[in-house]
């Protein structure tokens, strides 16, 4: 099948809704399997969480329900964590603290988490793609914040950072895309905001999803710290984050807390190669 057979296909919405249930059956299974052998006297140590929205169900595994979340919080507390910014638990590693994380701006973070978090003094961080929140998401404004929206969440008190423009796989970008996502997504975000910004999380954030090459592209556009959404895996030079899905209940969220999913990836299909660019 050629790749524009396969992108037509795959764009089908018989084929979407297939995919998602097996992206989200296979996450459930391995994701329950980790949790339920994980040793019971692991080590705490300070976390980053990497969310991404809470109530868009259309965003599958991605979405979390505004009542999970609320009962996260709580666990986390239940157990003995104290929330912190990014910057404070990489301070202190070893000590017992929970930063949060939200990637690609959705809107539910404004409606559903942003007032959990205000009311409970909790810090967090949000990574903006920031051709979507100038409204180029593939499926429309709706579920995503534009500039006005993200004023909001700022407001609310979220840290805003960087997740490029367009949201692409830097693992499969030539040099001159790289650049430009990089560079393109902080001087937007700084001409917005009207400050520095220079953290940075990877879109899908995974060891297969960064290149020494785009490490290097990200430290000349200005970027101290970038981010991954893995632990062990993650690629080299980079800060790990501790992937949060809809499946994850009371025992899973523990679980991950505790390091059952340091060394786990989340799997999925790689969309078609782009394009060939000069690298």
């Amino acid at each position: 099948m050629s790749t524009a057979l396969r992108a037509r296909v795959g764009a089908l919405p018989a084929a979407q809704l297939a995919y998602r249930g097996a992206v989200a059956g296979r996450l459930a299974a391995e994701r329950w399997a980790l949790a339920l052998r994980r040793p019971a006297a692991a080590t705490a140590q300070g976390r980053i969480l990497a969310y991404h929205s809470v109530g868009t169900p259309s965003w599958g595994v991605n979405d979390v329900r505004p009542r999970d979340f609320e009962r996260h919080l709580q666990l986390a507390v239940d157990d003995g964590w104290a929330f912190a910014t990014p910057a404070a638990v990489l301070a202190e590693p070893a000590r017992k603290q929970l930063a949060l994380t939200f990637d690609d701006g959705a809107a539910s973070v404004l409606t559903h988490a942003a007032p959990v978090l205000r009311h409970h003094g909790v810090p967090a961080t949000a990574f903006v793609v920031t051709g979507w929140a100038d409204g180029g998401h593939p499926d429309g404004a709706a579920d995503v914040l534009d500039w006005a929206g993200l004023a909001q969440l700022e407001a609310a008190g979220v840290t805003l950072a960087s997740h490029s423009v367009t949201h692409p796989d830097f693992g499969r970008l030539g040099a001159g895309e790289t650049q430009r996502e990089l560079a393109g997504s902080r001087r937007r975000m700084e001409q917005v905001l009207g400050r520095p910004v220079d953290e940075f999380a990877i879109p899908f954030g995974q060891s297969r999803n960064w290149t020494a090459a785009a490490g290097r592209a990200a430290a000349d556009a200005g970027y101290t710290t970038v981010y991954a959404q893995a632990v062990d895996t993650r690629p080299p030079g980079t800060v790990p984050r501790t992937f949060i899905t809809r499946i994850d209940r009371p025992a899973v969220f523990r679980a991950a807390l505790a390091g059952a999913f340091d060394g786990w990836e989340e799997w999925y299909l790689p969309a078609p190669d782009p394009a060939p660019q000069s690298r």
